[in-house]
């Protein structure tokens, strides 16, 4: 990471579940929280990719994160993982639903099974990584979940109906899960990244001009970066939110 993060004492020694933490958003999630002196846990079907940022970490880490290989569209292979995960870390007290797939397709020319495979990736493991860590938590007394929706939805953007009505559910889950779960000491809080500019962003559709009309638009007037997602994260997994749950905290550049 470029930029020192504030430290959270509290977060030191926790069990920490990441979904889709081996690259991207995640990845700096990842090292985040490894940075913290957290017990990491990440989920992703990247293996390469995982596996190198997993040696990589553990190389100054207080905890070596361990990397779990699974498909997230698989409820079986969710459990499985955070099963694997509790049993060398104990049960998992902060859960970060960060995977994603943010393909662009078109309206018209969309199957009922691209719609399914593609809620399958973007929000149907929301929460069943959420029911598979519940248990966990309720037993430990408390804990955090963080959910990553987009300002996607928010924009009225056309080439994306499936992924940007997935992070729209995310908000209404998160809050539906606030409601269940805050009677057992649970806080359940979104955030919703800006265009954050990560490797694939960069391969698939950053244009010069693309960027600079994006940059225009945000009061701070510079690309939003992975890191820029690991404070707002490790805040609200932190007991320094210990109030705050059922929110959606917007981290656009304060995008105009």
């Amino acid at each position: 990471m470029t930029e020192k993060t504030a430290t959270f004492p509290d977060l030191e020694d926790v069990a920490v579940l990441i979904t889709g933490g081996g690259t991207g958003i995640g990845a700096a999630l990842t090292e985040g929280f490894a940075a913290q002196g957290a017990k990491v846990a990440f989920i992703d079907i990247a293996e390469g990719q995982s596996r190198d940022l997993a040696a990589r970490l553990a190389q100054g880490s207080r905890h070596a994160p361990l990397f779990l290989h699974a498909d997230l569209t698989s409820v079986d292979a969710i459990r499985q993982a955070v099963e694997t995960a509790q049993d060398a870390h104990g049960a998992a007290t902060v859960l970060v639903n960060n995977a994603a797939l943010d393909d662009r397709h078109e309206l018209l020319e969309m199957s009922e099974a691209y719609w399914d495979d593609n809620q399958a990736v973007n929000l149907k493991p929301v929460a069943f990584a959420a029911q598979a860590v519940a248990p966990g938590m309720i037993a430990a007394g408390g804990g955090a979940i963080v959910n990553f929706t987009s300002t996607s939805y928010m924009l009225n953007i056309g080439a994306m109906p499936s992924y940007t009505a997935a992070k729209a559910g995310i908000v209404g889950l998160t809050k539906g899960l606030a409601g269940r779960l805050g009677p057992d000491g649970i806080r359940v809080n979104a955030i919703a990244p800006g265009w954050v500019i990560t490797e694939r962003q960069k391969k698939l559709w950053v244009t010069e001009e693309g960027l600079a009309a994006m940059v225009d638009r945000q009061c701070l007037k510079r690309p939003i970066e992975p890191e820029d997602m690991v404070g707002p994260c490790l805040f609200l997994a932190s007991k320094a939110s210990a109030m705050i749950t059922a929110q959606v905290l917007i981290a656009d550049g304060g995008m105009m």
